[in-house]
C-alpha cells in the first residue's frame, strides 16, 4: 500500500473562520483529460471528514483540486456583483512521492492564496 495521500483545508480570511460547506472536486490529470476522483464538501472546521485522496488512491502525477469558491461566497453573503471576481480556483500540483500533501485554500472575495503544508 502506497504511504501517500492528499488533505486540504479552507480558511475564509476576510471572515477569520473556517470555510464549511464549500464543494471541492478533486481530479487527476490523464492524457487523455481530467478525471474525476472525488467531490466532496468542507465540514465546520473548514477540512473534509476523510483525506480528500486517500492512501489506498493514491498515484504519483499531475492533479487539480478546485474550490467551488463562488457557491460558498453567495452562500455567506460576500459575493459581491456578477460575474463574481472568484468563482471556481482550480489549483494544479504534481504528487511526486509517496508522503502526505496538504493543499489548503486562504480565500476571501478578492483574492486567495495556498502552499504546500503539513
Amino acid at each position: 500500500m502506497a504511504a501517500g495521500y492528499l488533505t486540504t483545508h479552507v480558511l475564509d480570511t476576510a471572515r477569520g473562520c473556517p470555510a464549511a460547506g464549500m464543494r471541492i472536486t478533486l481530479f487527476r490529470l490523464a492524457p487523455e483529460g481530467r478525471v474525476v476522483l472525488a467531490q466532496v464538501r468542507t465540514n465546520g472546521d473548514g477540512r473534509t471528514d476523510t483525506p480528500i485522496l486517500p492512501r489506498e488512491g493514491f498515484a504519483p502525477g499531475q492533479y487539480e483540486l478546485v474550490f467551488h469558491a463562488g457557491d460558498y461566497l453567495r452562500d455567506s453573503g460576500q459575493a459581491g456583483p456578477e460575474p463574481l471576481f472568484l468563482d471556481e480556483i482550480p489549483i494544479r500540483f504534481g504528487l511526486a512521492e509517496e508522503a502526505h500533501y496538504h493543499v489548503p485554500l486562504l480565500l476571501s472575495a478578492y483574492g486567495y492564496s495556498t502552499y504546500r503544508g503539513s
